[in-house]
């Protein structure tokens, strides 16, 4: 059993990421192994969640993995942990437009059967926080309201004012943090900036944070909550197998045919089929504190204790962390349980450093599970591909803000096109689709793709019911996949995009090159994963 606690809140911006990230680093220094987790897409907040833990932040996410796998990839993220610390998005019952609350925290919750602390920004209340809390437990009893945390209460009267009002609700006050301008992260146009692009900061906020909740909550009280979360009926992910259940999907493990077909799949997108249809979740901007709807990422980091301060850890620069059952060589080649040796393996090369920061770590286990050794480069400073490349993966990030250093980065830029050309698989997200580009904000790029990209004024967020429209080096005409759009830039639109859905479409696909604004988690589709390593080999 997994003891657990979701942490929640009325809506966006009451600080959810602030009291997860403190509550994790302050029981961590109480000597507990915390496994950390954040509900929805979010590529940003898990960053915070490595440091304060030193383990994988990892993402549950019903509409981009399934809720069968919610439970399960639990489980694997919390193998060998003493508590589970679980931070939700946005709004409590927040979740996918013209649902229920599908995908929200509260959705989660249910899945899990874990007790729920509500974070209620005390600010102008005093009597009508009792009526707040008392709306969202009657709202839906499945959900367990357990207990409250009050965020920025602005005195000891006000303090006692909401305390004595939440009485009649039954639900126990657990904490009462005052008004801390300093217990914050800076936000950017996504919402928080990435743990990665403030490391030496970060480590100094983190304790701080520990220490503010530890001196305004109630540990012991939360910790029993916790332990009072029911067993989960279901048996953890494991990549392996997951991969194996992709053995006679068509195209895994293998080249992608050489002609381009358009399967079932009308060139318009009609007809895409059944399930939810391709709605968006959270239109509104992201927040300061990167609740809007994935306003964080998964921090994950391929190799404990081998992090360099230039390439703090990982793939995207984040923690030092290590992703369960591999182990990094000295050289920074990833085997599975240490076996796998240059040669053996086709070597997948994730880019990494501040300027691509977006990723989930299931997709570096899947990778090693299919056969891949997995090195990490960072394009802002490496001027060539780790040796042996045989296959490129572009993650999201910020590649915008760090577009004169990628730019400046000439011998890489060359080096990329010079491996497209020559054959080399590559899969682009978002921040890679960019670096693709010919320019982006009028710095040069790799100009493998024919297209130009700029910043823009308009926030694009929203999951998507994707279905491709051609074969790629990932995808195969007429598949369908779950995905979703995070970014403020704009690029060309190509002529015939990759994937399409109700109400857009976008992506290319040349040669072994696929690159599009679409994010996937590839726990959800791990064909994915074999389907590349086969690319590669």
């Amino acid at each position: 059993m997994v003891p657990r606690l979701v942490i929640a809140a009325p809506a966006s911006g009451a600080g959810k990421t602030t009291i997860a990230t403190g509550l994790m680093a302050a029981l961590v220094r109480r000597g507990l192994a915390v496994s950390p987790h954040k509900v929805g897409p979010d590529y940003i907040d898990p960053g915070y969640h490595a440091l304060a833990t030193g383990r994988p932040g990892r993402n549950l996410d019903p509409w981009l993995t399934s809720e069968d796998l919610i439970a399960p990839l639990f489980l694997h993220g919390a193998a060998n942990a003493d508590i589970a610390i679980i931070e939700g998005v946005m709004g409590l019952y927040d979740g996918m437009r013209g649902t229920a609350d599908f995908a929200s925290t509260a959705h989660v919750a249910r899945l899990l059967e874990a007790p729920v602390i509500l974070v209620v920004d005390a600010t102008g209340q005093g009597q009508s926080v009792a009526a707040l809390v008392h709306g969202f437990a009657s709202y839906d009893t499945r959900v367990r309201l357990a207990g409250i945390i009050l965020n920025r209460v602005g005195s000891p009267r006000h303090k006692e004012v909401c305390r004595e009002s939440l009485e009649s609700t039954g639900i126990p006050v657990l904490g009462a943090i005052p008004r801390t301008p300093d217990a914050t992260t800076p936000s950017r146009h996504l919402g928080l900036i990435p743990a990665a692009e403030r490391h030496t900061e970060a480590t100094t906020t983190i304790p701080a944070l520990a220490t503010l909740i530890e001196s305004t909550c109630d540990l012991p009280a939360l910790v029993a909550l916790a332990h009072r979360a029911a067993p989960i009926p279901a048996t953890a992910w494991n990549p392996q197998d997951a991969v194996a259940t992709t053995a006679n999907v068509k195209g895994a493990g293998g080249k992608a045919p050489a002609s381009v077909g358009q399967g079932d799949t009308t060139g318009d997108g009609e007809g895409l089929a059944s399930g939810p249809a391709p709605v968006s979740v959270g239109q509104g901007e992201a927040t300061a504190d990167g609740e809007g709807l994935p306003g964080g990422g998964a921090a994950v980091s391929v190799g404990r204790g081998g992090a360099t301060e230039r390439n703090q850890g990982w793939v995207g620069g984040r923690t030092p962390v290590s992703v369960r059952q591999s182990e990094v060589t000295g050289e920074g080649w990833v085997g599975v349980d240490g076996r796998a040796r240059r040669g053996i393996r086709p070597v997948v090369a994730i880019a990494g450093g501040a300027a691509f920061t977006f990723g989930y770590v299931e997709q570096v286990e899947l990778l090693i599970a299919a056969g891949a050794e997995v090195a990490t480069f960072d394009p802002v400073r490496d001027e060539d591909l780790p040796e042996g490349t045989r296959g490129v993966i572009l993650p999201g990030g910020f590649p915008e803000v760090y577009a004169s250093e990628l730019s400046a980065n000439e011998r890489l830029r060359v080096r990329m096109a010079e491996f497209v050309t020559s054959g080399g698989a590559v899969v682009a997200e978002c921040a890679g689709l960019l670096y693709l580009s010919r320019e982006l904000d009028d710095h040069p790029m790799c100009g493998i793709l024919d297209a130009k990209a700029e910043m823009s004024g308009r926030l694009t967020l929203g999951y998507r019911d994707a279905v491709a429209v051609q074969d790629s080096v990932l995808t195969r005409a007429g598949e369908r996949y779950r995905g979703h759009e995070f970014h403020r830039t704009v690029c060309t639109p190509p002529d015939s995009p990759v994937w399409r859905w109700i109400d857009g479409g976008d992506g290319y696909a040349s040669g072994r090159v696929l690159a599009s604004y679409l994010h996937l988690h590839w726990a959800g589709s791990p064909v994915l994963a074999a389907r590349f390593v086969g690319e590669c080999r």
